[in-house]
């Protein structure tokens, strides 16, 4: 295992096919090992999935605390789902009216719209964020933080 994922036990030539198809990659295994950190726009992450191997997405688990909302921000490229599985909240994507989200609810976030969560719940509010193609820090983009 190395940062967190390891290749299947016996990796297949990339030549070899994959229920009629070729497979471009090798197939991998992640083993959670991520801790949950603060992030700056004001929630909590834990990534899930966000890997150079799988440069074409990245799954993470986003926990937004009672009463809070996160920065206004956009992501420059990627296109961002929010999966909601636990909590209550109101979404704001771009010009679009705000819209309360529950359990179930997915936020289609397309590349470059501007973007917040609010939890309006007295639980935690909690997400999958789930980017294609993967979030890395350059695309990410606070849109209320001030310059020093």
């Amino acid at each position: 295992m190395k940062n967190g994922v390891s290749a299947c036990a016996v990796d297949p030539p990339l030549s070899d096919l994959e229920g009629g198809h070729r497979i471009s990659q090798s197939p991998l295994i992640h083993h959670a090992v991520a801790s949950e950190y603060f992030f700056v726009e004001g929630c909590f992450i834990v990534e899930c999935w966000n890997v150079r191997q799988d440069a074409s997405v990245s799954v993470a688990r986003a926990r937004v605390e009672p009463g809070m909302t996160t920065h206004w921000h956009r992501l420059h490229g990627v296109t961002e789902r929010y999966l909601i599985l636990e909590g209550q909240g109101r979404v704001e994507v771009g010009a679009l009216t705000p819209e309360n989200v529950r359990s179930g609810t997915v936020v289609l976030i397309p590349p470059g719209f501007r973007q917040r969560i609010a939890n309006t719940g007295d639980t935690d509010l909690i997400f999958l964020a789930i980017c294609t193609p993967r979030f890395t820090s350059a695309i990410y983009e606070d849109l209320e933080l001030k310059p020093d």
